[in-house]
C-alpha cells in the first residue's frame, strides 16, 4: 500500500497543467502515487497529461468520456486510491518541492484523522500565505471545536479541501464522497461534514501548496447558473445539522454561514446574467424562509446592520439589491 494517494481532477487547464504535474514530479516518491482525473477536458490538457504521465513516477490517468464535474471527477481519483493518506491538487495549482513528505510526516506524527496545511494565495507575480482559523497549531484537536462558535471565523469557514491531508479510513464503505449533483460549494459542504464525521484533526504550519487565484476558467470566476449551487449544498448542511445530536450547538453557525453566503452573492447581483439574478433574488428568498425561523432571527440581529437589513428586505420580499 502506498503511504499517499494524490488526486488532481483536470479539465481545460491546458495553461497550467505542465506546471502542475512538474511540481509533482518534484514531490514523487515511490510511496506515493498521482491520480490524474481527465474531465473530458476539450484544449490541450489531455496532450499535456500524457506527455508528464510517462515520466511521473507512480502515475495513473483516469478519463472521463463526459465533462462530469469536479466533484465527480474526485470522486473517481477516491474511488482509484490505494494509500494509507490522500489529498488533493486542483489541476491549475501547484506544489512547492517537499511539500508531500513534510505532509505525510506531519500527520503520521500526529495520529490524527485530517490535518489542515496553510497555503499560498499566488495572484499574477503576488503571493500571500492564507492559514487556517484554528486555535492551536500542530496538537490534535477535536474537529468539532473546529466549527463553532457562530460569531466567530473557525475551521469549516476556510472550504479548501487541497489545503489538507486525509486518512483512508475516512472514505471506507464509500464515505466521504463529494455531492456530485453540486457544480460549486461542493468542498464547502464536504468540510463541514468531515468536521462533523471524524475524530480528531490537526492545523498544520506547512504553506507550500500554491493556490491560482483570478483564473478565468476558474469556476469562482464564474456568474451563471453553476454559481447558484451554493443555496442546495447549504440546504443539504442544514440538513445535516439539524439530525446532528449536537443541532443547538452547531446551527447558529450553519445558518450564519448560509446568511453570509446569501448576501455575499445578493451583493454581486448585478454581475450575474438577468434571468440567473433573478431566480438568485427568488431561491435566496425561499432559502430564508426554510431556515429555522428563531437560528435567522439571532443572526439577523448579530450580524452587521448592512447584511441585516439586506437579508430582512430580502426576506419580506422588498428588492435587496
Amino acid at each position: 500500500m502506498p503511504k499517499l494517494s494524490v488526486v488532481v481532477p483536470m479539465y481545460n487547464v491546458g495553461a497550467f497543467a505542465a506546471s502542475t504535474l512538474k511540481s509533482l514530479a518534484n514531490n514523487a516518491d515511490p510511496d506515493f502515487e498521482f491520480l490524474l482525473v481527465d474531465d473530458n477536458s476539450t484544449d490541450s490538457t489531455p496532450w499535456v497529461v500524457d506527455r508528464w504521465a510517462d515520466r511521473l513516477l507512480n502515475a495513473t490517468v483516469i478519463r472521463h468520456e463526459r465533462n462530469m464535474g469536479i466533484a465527480e471527477a474526485r470522486n473517481s481519483g477516491i474511488d482509484a486510491a490505494n494509500g494509507e493518506f490522500i489529498t488533493f491538487l486542483d489541476g491549475d495549482d501547484w506544489y512547492g518541492p517537499g511539500h508531500l513528505a513534510e505532509l505525510v510526516y506531519a500527520i503520521k506524527e500526529l495520529g490524527c484523522d485530517f490535518a489542515r496545511t496553510d497555503h499560498v494565495q499566488a495572484t499574477g507575480t503576488e503571493r500571500v500565505i492564507k492559514r487556517p482559523p484554528a486555535r492551536v497549531r500542530n496538537t490534535v484537536m477535536d474537529p468539532r471545536d473546529g466549527i463553532a462558535p457562530a460569531h466567530m471565523e473557525t475551521m469549516v469557514d476556510y472550504p479548501f479541501v487541497w489545503a489538507g491531508i486525509y486518512s483512508r479510513h475516512l472514505f471506507t464503505d464509500g464515505g466521504m464522497r463529494f455531492a456530485t449533483e453540486l457544480r460549486t460549494a461542493e468542498d464547502r459542504l464536504w468540510i463541514w461534514r468531515l468536521h462533523l464525521k471524524a475524530k480528531t484533526c490537526a492545523s498544520l504550519g506547512l504553506h507550500r501548496v500554491f493556490y491560482r487565484r483570478g483564473v478565468a476558467t476558474s469556476l469562482t470566476q464564474i456568474r451563471d447558473s453553476r454559481q447558484l449551487d451554493f443555496i442546495p449544498a447549504y440546504d443539504a448542511l442544514l440538513q445535516d445539522v439539524l439530525k446532528d445530536p449536537e443541532t443547538e450547538r452547531f446551527l447558529p453557525k450553519a445558518v450564519r454561514t448560509y446568511c453570509a453566503m446569501i448576501a455575499f452573492h445578493i451583493g454581486k447581483v448585478n454581475e450575474y446574467e438577468a434571468s440567473v439574478a433573478q431566480r438568485l433574488r427568488r431561491e435566496a428568498r425561499a432559502a430564508l424562509h426554510r431556515m429555522p425561523e428563531h437560528a435567522l432571527e439571532e443572526t439577523l440581529r448579530t450580524i452587521d446592520m448592512t447584511r441585516s437589513r439586506l437579508l430582512s428586505r430580502l426576506r419580506d420580499g422588498r428588492k435587496a439589491a
